[in-house]
């Protein structure tokens, strides 16, 4: 009896999980496509830049510590 109480109990947990989760998604405000493409590139771009300006640091921090160390 006990058994079936716990197996009982764990469904119920993961009824209550998905119910509420899709409760939540329900209320989310979801952006319309053109608005998912518009900052899809803005993040694009961004990880462009940003891979391009930690690579020049890179380089110029290693540079720079070759020279104080004289490797």
């Amino acid at each position: 009896m006990a058994a079936k109480k716990k197996a009982s109990k764990k469904q119920n947990v993961i009824q209550r999980y998905v119910r509420e989760t899709s409760g939540e998604l329900r209320k989310v405000s979801w952006p319309s496509r053109q608005e998912a493409y518009h900052l899809t590139v803005i993040v694009v771009i961004t990880m462009i830049f940003m891979g391009a300006f930690l690579s020049l640091v890179s380089g110029a921090s290693s540079r720079l510590l070759n020279l104080v160390f004289g490797i």
